[in-house]
C-alpha cells in the first residue's frame, strides 16, 4: 500500500529560518559560519568575542600566570582530541595513578588559553574545545594561576557556546550523518568528554558534596535533543512528496512511516557506532519514533475518521508497520531487541476494526439493494438485453456486485487475515437475503411481464446472471457453510423457474404429436419422431443465448422430457399385442426412434448419457419371448433406473398380451416397491405418474 521513497531528496538539507543549504564536510569545517550550529538562534550568554575581550582585560592587569593543569585527558601540541579512555594505561592503573600520570604530562605543556578554545570553537573542533574547557574548569576549581585569570562566569559562558554548538549539531544528526560525518563525530566526542568528566567528578568527590555546575548531565540533554529532533522530523510532512488520492490523515501516516524507516536506517548504519554502548542509541531513537507514531495513530483513531482513513490506519497498524517497517532487512534485527508494541492499544484497535467492518457491511448491503432496484427498472424498458459472446447478460447485477464484494473482502484481507474472514462471513450472510429478494422480483416479472417485447431474452439474461453468483459461491465458500447451501438453492429456484417458462411452449407443442404414437399404434412412428425432432430443433436454436452450462442443462431437460413422453405413450395401455411378430415389429420401431432421439439430443449438446438406454431396454423386453430372458432384462432395467416401480412395469407389460397372469406376476417379482433414495440425476420413472 505504501511505497517507500528514497531517503535523501535533492535540494536544501539541514537549513533553518531561510539559511543556505548545508555544504560538504570539508567546507563545513573550513567555513563555520555556514554550519548547522551557526544557523540556530544566538545563545543569550556572552559571545566568544565578548568572552575573549573580557579575558584580555584581566590579563592586562595581572602578570602571566603559570598553568596548573588538572585534566585527566591528554591534549596534544597540535590541538587534536584524544581521550584518556583511549590510553593503554587505562585498565592497568587506578584512577589516582591515571590522574597523576596525566598531570605529569600536562605540566610539560603550556596550558590552554581562552583564545585557543575560542579558535577551536570557531573551527568547529568541538571535542578539542571541550577538553581544553574542562582543563580551564578544573584549574578554576583548584584555584591555579590559570584559574585566577578567568572567572567561573566566563567559563560558563564558553560552556554555553560549546553546548549550543554541540547540541545544534546533535539535533541534526540524521542529516549530518552522511553529508558531514566529521562534524557529527566532533559533537559526539564532545558529549562523551562531558560524560567522562561527570563520571570523574562523581568518583573524585563524596556523594554529599555538590558543585554548582557539575555534573552537567549532558546525556540527559542529549536525550531531550534527540526527542526534539524526532518530533520535528515526524511533524514536517513537507519533506514527503504529496501522493495523489491520499487524505491529510493518509499523507501524514505515509510521512511518519517513511521518516521512521529511513531515519532509523541512518541511525543503524552511520550514527549508532559513534556512541558508546551505554547510550543505547538505536533503541533510544526507535522508541522515540515509535512513541510519536503511536501517539499520532491513537489521536487519529479517537477522532471522527472517514471510512477510507479508517481502512488506511488499520492497514498501518496490522500490515504496513509490522511488515514493511519493523521487518525491514536493515532494521529487523535491531528492532527485535527493542520490543516495540503495536501502534494502537488492543481495545482501541478492536473498536476501530468494528467500525470499519460495520461501515463496509452497510455499504455492500446498500449497493446490493440499489443494484437490484436498477435491474428491475431495466426490465421495464422496451430494450433487448445486451449480448456478450452471443449470450444475453446483465452485468450490472451479477458481475459488478461480485466485484464489489470481492474487492471489499480483499481490502479487509490486506488489513489482516482475521478481518478478511470476518468481513467474508458478514457479506456471505447478506448474499442469501439479497438473492431471495432477487428471486421474488424475478417471479414477479415472470408473471406480469409476459407481454414484454423481450420477455424471453430478459428471462435468459437473468438465468445467465445466476452463473456468476453460482461460480463465485462454489469457489469461495466452504462446503460446510450453511449460507452456501442457501445460496445455491435460491439460484436453482431462479434457474428452474426460468427454464420452466422457456420450455412451456415447446412441451405444449410436443404433446399432441406424442399422442399420435398411440393413436396410430406406432404406425408411421418414424415420421412422428422426425416431426418431434424438427419442432424441438426450432426452439433449441433460441436457447443458444444461454451460457454454456445453462444451455447444456436445458438441452438435458429437453432430452429427459422427450424420453419420458415416449415412455408415457408406452404405458398408456393403448396397444396390446399377442403376436410375437407384431411385438418384434414394435420393438424395431422403438429402437429406431430411440436411436434417432439419441443422435439428435447428443448432437445438440446433451450430456445425459444415462437416458440413452431406457428405450432400447424397453424395446428389448418387448422383443424377448423367453421368460427367463425377460426377467434378466427387467432386472437390468431396474438396476439402471432404480426409480421404476411395479405399477410402471405392469402397465408396460400390457403390451405383451401373450404373457399369462402367473408369468406377469413372476416378472413383477423382480421389482421391490421400495422407496430407496436415488440420485436426482437418474430420476426418470418417478416423474411418470400412474393413475
Amino acid at each position: 500500500m505504501m511505497k517507500m521513497l528514497p531517503f535523501f531528496q535533492s535540494g536544501p538539507i539541514g537549513t533553518r529560518n531561510g539559511s543556505e543549504s548545508c555544504i560538504g564536510a570539508n567546507r563545513q569545517l573550513e567555513n563555520p559560519s555556514t554550519s548547522v550550529a551557526g544557523q540556530v538562534p544566538t545563545c543569550p550568554e556572552p559571545s566568544v568575542d565578548e568572552i575573549w575581550t573580557r579575558y584580555q582585560e584581566k590579563m592586562s592587569e595581572r602578570p602571566e600566570a603559570a598553568c596548573r593543569p588538572s585534566r585527566a585527558s591528554s591534549i596534544t601540541s597540535n590541538g587534536s582530541c584524544t581521550s584518556a579512555g583511549d590510553s593503554p594505561e587505562k585498565g592497568k592503573k587506578g584512577i589516582k595513578d591515571i590522574l597523576t600520570s596525566a598531570f605529569k604530562k600536562i605540566k610539560k605543556t603550556k596550558p590552554p588559553s581562552v583564545k585557543q578554545i575560542m579558535d577551536l570553537l570557531e573551527e568547529h573542533k568541538l571535542c578539542d574545545a571541550a577538553q581544553h574547557l574542562i582543563v580551564l574548569e578544573r584549574g578554576l576549581s583548584s584555584k591555579s594561576e590559570e584559574g585566577l585569570n578567568i572567572s567561573q562566569q566566563d567559563v560558563e559562558s564558553i560552556y554555553e557556546v560549546l553546548k549550543h554548538k554541540v547540541f545544534s549539531v546533535l539535533k541534526d544528526s540524521i542529516l549530518l550523518a552522511k553529508i558531514n560525518p566529521e562534524l557529527l563525530q566532533q559533537a559526539v566526542e564532545a558529549l562523551k568528554e562531558q560524560e567522562k568528566e561527570d563520571q570523574n567528578y562523581t568518583l573524585e568527590n563524596p556523594p554529599n558534596q555538590h558543585m554548582q555546575f557539575r555534573p552537567r548531565k549532558w546525556k540527559e540533554l542529549w536525550m531531550a535533543t534527540v526527542k526534539e529532533s524526532v518530533e520535528t522530523r515526524m511533524k514536517d510532512t513537507s519533506r514527503t512528496p504529496r501522493t495523489e488520492k491520499l487524505s491529510a490523515v493518509g499523507q501524514n501516516l505515509l510521512h511518519m512511516g517513511k521518516t521512521m524507516k529511513e531515519d532509523l536506517t541512518v541511525v543503524a548504519k552511520y550514527i549508532k557506532q559513534l556512541y558508546p554502548p551505554e547510550f543505547n542509541v538505536f533503541s533510544t531513537y526507535a522508541e522515540l519514533y515509535h512513541n510519536y507514531f503511536a501517539c499520532q495513530a491513537q489521536e487519529n483513531a479517537e477522532s471522527q475518521l472517514e471510512h477510507k482513513d479508517i481502512c488506511l490506519l488499520l492497514s498501518w497498524v496490522h500490515n504496513i508497520y509490522p511488515k514493511d517497517v519493523r521487518k525491514d532487512p536493515v532494521l529487523a534485527e535491531e528492532l527485535e531487541k527493542v520490543k516495540l508494541g503495536s501502534l494502537l492499544p488492543s481495545g482501541l484497535s478492536k473498536e476501530l476494526e468494528k467500525k470499519y467492518l460495520d461501515s463496509e457491511e452497510a455499504t455492500i448491503k446498500n449497493s446490493l439493494s440499489k443494484s437490484l432496484d436498477d435491474e428491475i427498472q431495466k426490465w421495464k424498458e422496451d430494450k433487448e438485453p445486451e449480448k456478450l459472446n452471443g449470450h444475453f447478460q446483465s452485468e450490472l447485477l451479477a458481475i459488478i456486485l461480485i466485484q464489489s464484494i470481492y474487492s471489499s473482502q480483499e481490502e479487509a484481507k490486506n488489513i489482516s487475515v482475521a478481518m478478511g474472514k470476518e468481513l467474508s462471513c458478514r457479506l456471505w450472510k447478506e448474499l442469501p437475503a439479497f438473492l431471495r429478494s432477487y428471486r421474488d422480483a424475478f417471479e414477479d416479472f415472470k408473471e406480469k411481464g409476459k407481454k414484454h417485447t423481450f420477455y424471453k431474452p430478459i428471462l435468459i439474461a437473468n438465468i445467465n446472471n445466476c452463473w456468476n453468483f453460482r461460480d463465485y459461491t462454489e469457489k469461495n465458500m466452504a462446503e460446510k457453510d450453511y449460507n452456501k447451501a442457501s445460496i445455491l438453492s435460491t439460484l436453482g429456484d431462479i434457474e428452474n423457474s426460468g427454464f420452466e417458462v422457456l420450455l412451456q411452449q415447446l412441451f405444449a407443442q410436443l404433446k399432441p404429436i406424442y399422442k399420435r404414437f398411440t393413436e396410430n399404434k406406432w404406425e408411421s412412428s418414424n415420421e412422428i419422431m422426425n416431426e418431434i425432432i424438427k419442432t424441438t430443433s426450432k426452439h433449441i436454436s433460441d436457447f443458444r443465448t444461454l451460457k454454456d452450462p445453462f444451455y447444456h442443462a436445458i438441452v438435458e431437460k429437453i432430452h429427459a422430457r422427450l424420453v419420458k413422453e415416449y415412455i408415457v405413450r408406452l404405458l398408456k395401455k393403448k396397444v396390446s399385442l399377442k403376436n410375437p411378430a407384431q411385438q418384434q415389429n414394435l420393438a424395431q420401431n422403438i429402437s429406431k426412434n430411440a436411436a434417432d432421439l439419441e443422435d439428435f439430443c447428443t448432437s445438440n449438446g446433451s450430456q445425459a448419457m444415462w437416458l440413452n438406454s431406457a428405450l432400447p431396454k424397453l424395446a428389448e423386453i418387448i422383443r424377448l419371448q423367453d421368460l427367463g430372458a425377460i426377467k434378466i432384462e427387467v432386472a437390468t432395467l431396474a438396476t439402471t433406473y432404480p426409480d421404476i416401480r411395479k405399477k410402471h412395469l405392469e402397465a408396460f407389460l400390457y403390451i405383451k398380451a401373450n404373457l399369462s397372469h402367473s408369468e406377469r406376476k413372476s416378472i413383477l417379482g423382480y421389482l421391490a416397491d421400495s422407496t430407496a433414495s436415488t440420485s436426482p440425476g437418474v430420476l426418470l420413472f418417478s416423474n411418470i405418474s400412474m393413475s
